[in-house]
C-alpha cells in the first residue's frame, strides 16, 4: 500500500513594521548594542504596535499571504492549527480567530502550546492528520507576540524576544522523496523552574498582587536553559540522523529555533554540522518563539530545492524539544 506523507507545499511569513533596535533598548534598560550582539547575535527585533492587536493579527496576515501565494481557496482548508504561547485570549483559541480572519469557514481549528518547540509539535500533529488520509489541506501557523509577555525592565529577557508569524500549507503526497519523514519529540517538566510565566494560569490567576509583583512576564534562568537547549537539540538532531541513516553530507540544511546565536553555534558544533548550512536569521527578528522556524523557511525558500533533506530542531520552556526530518516538496 502506498504510504501517504504530509508535505509542506507553501510557506509565508509576516513581520510587524516596527523595528526595536539594540540602540533603542539602551535607552530602556542598562545594556548596550555590543553586549547584546556578542552574546545573542541579535541586532533588532520586530514589535507589533497598536491597541488591541494580538497574535491573531500577525497569524492572519501570514496565512492570507500563504493562501494567495499557493492559490488556495480558504474554503478548501479543512483544519487550522496555531502554535502560540501568546494567544489573543484564554479562549477562544487563536486558531479560531485566524480561521475566521482568512475565511476558512469549512475548517475546525485549535491551538498547540509547546513554547519555542511549538512549531515542531504542531507540525507533527498536522502531519498525522494528513497521514490518516482524511484531510487534504491543513493551514498551520506559528505565531507569537512576545512583546506582550516580556518585562522591559528585565535586561536579561527583553533583549531576546520579538513578534512575528509564519504559516505553512500541508497537503498529502505519495511521491517518493518528499514530505515529512520522521519526528523525535520530547518533554520534561523538571525544567519548569528555569523557564516559565509565574502567573496568569489556574494555579495563580490574575490578581492585583500578581500584577504588582510583575508575575505576568516570561521568566528565564539563562544558564540551565542554555545547557539543556544545546544538549536537547544536538541530541535530537543526532537521533533523527541515525534513525534515518543520514550523514552530515546528506542534509542540506539544519533549521534551528532562533533563541540565541551561541546556542545555535553550540548545537551545530555538538552535532558536527557546518554552520554555513544552518539557517540563522536571529539578527533580524530575535526570538519569535513558535514563529522562528517557519520564518527561516520563508527567508530561505528561494534557496531550497525539491528533495532537499532538512532537519528542524527546537527547544522550549517546560522543557520541550525535538527534531523533525523532512524532504522539501517543491
Amino acid at each position: 500500500m502506498t504510504k501517504i506523507r504530509a508535505a509542506i507545499t507553501g510557506v509565508h511569513g509576516y513581520l510587524p513594521e516596527y523595528r526595536l533596535t539594540n540602540k533603542e533598548l539602551e535607552s530602556i534598560v542598562d545594556t548596550n548594542d555590543e553586549w547584546i550582539r556578542t552574546r545573542t547575535g541579535i541586532t533588532e527585533r520586530r514589535i507589533l504596535k497598536g491597541e488591541g492587536k494580538g497574535t491573531s493579527v500577525m497569524g492572519i496576515e501570514a496565512a492570507k499571504g500563504l493562501l494567495e501565494k499557493t492559490n488556495t481557496d480558504p474554503k478548501d482548508i479543512e483544519l487550522v492549527i496555531c502554535s502560540t504561547v501568546t494567544g489573543d485570549m484564554v479562549f477562544p483559541d487563536t486558531a479560531n480567530l485566524i480561521a475566521k480572519g482568512v475565511g476558512a469557514t469549512n475548517a475546525f481549528s485549535f491551538d498547540v502550546n509547546a513554547a519555542c518547540s511549538g512549531f515542531l509539535f504542531g507540525l507533527q500533529t498536522a502531519s498525522m492528520y494528513i497521514e490518516s488520509g482524511r484531510y487534504k489541506k491543513i493551514l498551520f501557523v506559528g505565531a507569537d507576540k512576545m512583546s506582550s509577555i516580556v518585562d522591559y525592565q528585565d535586561r536579561a529577557t527583553c533583549i531576546l524576544f520579538g513578534d512575528g508569524a509564519g504559516a505553512v500549507l500541508l497537503e498529502p503526497t505519495t511521491e517518493e522523496g518528499v514530505g515529512i519523514q520522521d519526528a523525535f519529540l520530547r518533554s520534561d517538566a523538571s525544567g519548569v523552574e528555569y523557564l516559565h510565566m509565574k502567573a496568569g494560569g489556574s494555579a495563580r490567576p490574575p490578581s492585583i498582587e500578581t500584577v504588582q509583583a510583575r508575575e505576568h512576564y516570561a521568566f528565564q534562568n539563562g544558564r540551565p536553559v542554555f545547557k539543556a537547549a544545546v544538549s536537547g537539540m544536538s541530541d535530537a538532531i543526532t537521533k533523527v540522523m541515525q534513525r534515518n541513516q543520514l550523514s552530515v553530507d546528506d542534509v542540506a540544511w539544519v533549521v534551528p529555533h532562533q533563541a540565541n546565536i551561541r546556542i545555535i553555534e553550540s548545537v551545530a558544533r555538538m552535532a558536527d554540522f557546518p554552520l554555513e548550512r544552518v539557517m540563522v536569521n536571529i539578527q533580524k527578528y530575535g526570538n519569535t518563539t513558535a514563529a522562528t522556524i517557519p520564518l527561516c523557511l520563508w527567508d530561505w525558500e528561494s534557496r531550497l530545492n525539491k528533495g532537499d533533506n532538512l532537519i528542524l530542531t527546537a527547544f522550549g520552556g517546560g522543557f520541550t524539544w525535538g527534531a523533525i526530518y523532512l524532504k522539501w516538496a517543491y
